[in-house]
């Protein structure tokens, strides 16, 4: 009987898995003729709810707080492939596929599938186990408190990444701050706002997701890929690079926290 249960939750793995290799292949096939891999930062968030609801569909019984982590997962999606879309719409592709397109030469296709989508996929899948968990293994029996803190957490990051976001756009989008770096609102206790707020969002998803079942607590590499990620590979590091050596920017890291939300320290006399 427990063999007839592990196949049916792997035939449920295997089908939300078949599912966002087909939608990220056909992002691919959009980047191609677009020729701008800048879809597949489009197509991220919405890669979570193919996935997410590939399994969903596949659930017996949804009860009350596993439609909730649904709603927060979609709310943080479409939120997040709408801005995407709007900042990039009219734009030439982002400078790091550029790069990379440049870098690659002829092999830039097939490595485009392999280390853009097929990875980025790889990486939704990873990201999204705890609520994948929490969609097949979840019942009634939920510890609320727990439930709610995660849900404190993941309002927390929401706040952060969406008002990060929009204090961004408005700064950029002035043509009196052309060149210039943002540095007031939510900005002016963290250089990166808005990567703390997505940190935060997976943090409170996975403990939720955990209040849900216990199964869930196997996802806990959740939270802690996309924080490695956003500091140490494809945010932080890529993002201040391009500041480097600049006198203004200097100074405002050199009293900003990085990550944490912290005061300013006060600048040296």
């Amino acid at each position: 009987m427990a063999f007839v249960v592990v196949l049916i939750h792997m035939s449920v793995l295997l089908f939300s898995g078949l599912a966002l290799i087909v939608y990220m292949s056909t992002l691919f096939v959009c980047a191609l003729i677009f020729k701008n891999n800048g879809m597949a930062d489009i197509g991220y968030g919405i890669g979570f709810l193919v996935f997410i609801y590939a399994t969903a569909l596949q659930a017996p019984t949804l009860f009350l707080f596993q439609y909730v982590l649904l709603a927060l997962v979609t709310v943080w999606g479409v939120r997040l492939a709408v801005r995407i879309f709007a900042k990039n719409k009219g734009k030439s592709e982002d400078f790091r596929y550029k790069n990379w397109r440049e870098q690659w030469g002829k092999t830039f296709v097939v490595r485009s599938f392999f280390q853009i989508y097929l990875l980025q996929g790889s990486i939704i899948a990873l990201v999204a186990s705890p609520i994948v968990l929490a969609l097949i293994f979840g019942t009634g029996d939920s510890l609320a408190l727990l439930f709610f803190c995660g849900v404190l957490l993941w309002c927390i990051g929401f706040f952060f990444e969406t008002v990060g976001d929009y204090q961004l756009d408005a700064f950029i989008h002035n043509p009196q701050n052309k060149g210039g770096i943002m540095m007031s609102g939510l900005w002016s206790y963290t250089r990166h706002p808005n990567y703390f707020g997505e940190s935060m969002i997976w943090f409170g998803i996975t403990f939720a997701s955990i209040a849900v079942t216990p199964v869930a607590l196997f996802g806990i590499i959740s939270p802690l890929l996309i924080t490695f990620l956003l500091l140490k590979v494809s945010g932080v590091p890529l993002l201040e690079k391009r500041w480097e050596g600049n006198a203004q920017w200097e100074k405002y890291k050199n009293r900003t926290s990085v990550f944490i939300p912290l005061p300013q320290k006060k600048s040296k006399q």
